[in-house]
């Protein structure tokens, strides 16, 4: 074991997880973290829930000094939605070329839905892979006083390194790239027996975008929400029919105060990261998983041998 300001994994980029119990453990962890950053020079983005925000600042302003870039946003809006996580890490250190940079997040608190802890595991298994190449150090923070105990060992798959009590060590349970390709490739848990049901296929889709009009008007999700619903849905599904060139099935059904689409089809996509890429301005095409991450409140897309699903999550208030 080292101490936490040792700099382990200073290689490329380094991802580990902070595993802390009680308020003191969280803000010492996290300050002991972003003070090694601000004294190399670093960048430093702090990625919290709003209520930990002012924990964070009111430590870290006694740290930075002139010139110090300090960069604070509210983890419950970027993070709804984990697959906008990847990007604006990216887009943070990109922000800043040539230079190393440094982020703290924390993406999953109590009372996070399965589907959320689902895609919050596969998040965390994808950052490897997606920060390869990034002079980034990124501190994934884990309240380990409160949430269960499957949840602390599949950070610890996903993470390299874990943080505790003031020193890092290496992860035992951690399993490179298998982690993500394992989770990416199996299907997501079945839809409950009472889900509609429709088949599309090339020259159906006005058809699919009122069906889900109807669904969404009947959940009451309110006019620019079931409009941003239907626009993804529809890229989704025209997806289907251009490049899966085969029928495709959407269902949908309301779960824990949401409307869920799921359109799947027999075709693959076969980039672990598809979604996550920020789109270049000068790019014609491609950007179709892009948006559906934006427009909706989570977005869990699985494929593998047997076919693709993309299940798109709007929340009804």
């Amino acid at each position: 074991m080292t101490p936490a300001g040792s700099g382990v994994g200073c290689g490329t980029a380094s991802h580990r997880a902070l595993f802390y119990d009680g308020a003191e453990d969280y803000a010492s962890g996290i300050v002991s973290f972003l003070g090694e950053g601000l004294a190399a020079g670093e960048p430093v983005l702090v990625a919290v829930p709003a209520a930990r925000i002012g924990l964070i600042k009111e430590r870290v302003d006694g740290l930075a000094g002139p010139g110090s870039q300090v960069t604070f946003i509210d983890m419950a809006d970027v993070g709804r939605n984990p697959s906008r996580v990847i990007p604006a890490v990216r887009r943070f250190a990109s922000a800043h070329p040539g230079r190393r940079t440094r982020a703290v997040g924390e993406i999953l608190w109590p009372g996070r839905s399965p589907a959320e802890v689902r895609e919050v595991i596969r998040h965390e298994a994808l950052c490897d892979a997606a920060f390869a190449g990034l002079p980034v150090t990124v501190l994934c923070s884990y309240d380990a006083g409160s949430l269960d105990d499957a949840v602390l060992r599949d950070a610890a798959r996903t993470h390299r390194h874990i943080q505790q009590r003031g020193e890092v060590r290496a992860s035992e349970a951690y399993g490179g790239p298998d982690v993500a390709r394992a989770i990416g490739e199996q299907p997501l848990p079945s839809p409950p027996a009472g889900a509609d049901t429709l088949t599309f296929q090339q020259g159906g889709l006005a058809r699919l975008r009122r069906y889900v009009l109807h669904h969404a008007t009947q959940a009451g999700l309110g006019a620019g929400r079931t409009q941003d619903l239907v626009m993804a849905v529809n890229e989704a599904a025209t997806n289907t029919v251009v490049h899966a060139k085969a029928p495709g099935t959407l269902r949908i059904w309301q779960e824990r105060g949401a409307l869920v689409c799921e359109v799947s089809d027999p075709g693959r996509i076969t980039d672990p990261l598809a979604g996550r890429h920020v789109p270049s301005p000068r790019a014609g095409k491609g950007h179709g998983l892009w948006m559906i991450n934006q427009i909706c409140d989570l977005v869990e897309l699985r494929s593998g041998t047997w076919g693709t699903m993309i299940r798109m999550h709007m929340n009804c208030s």
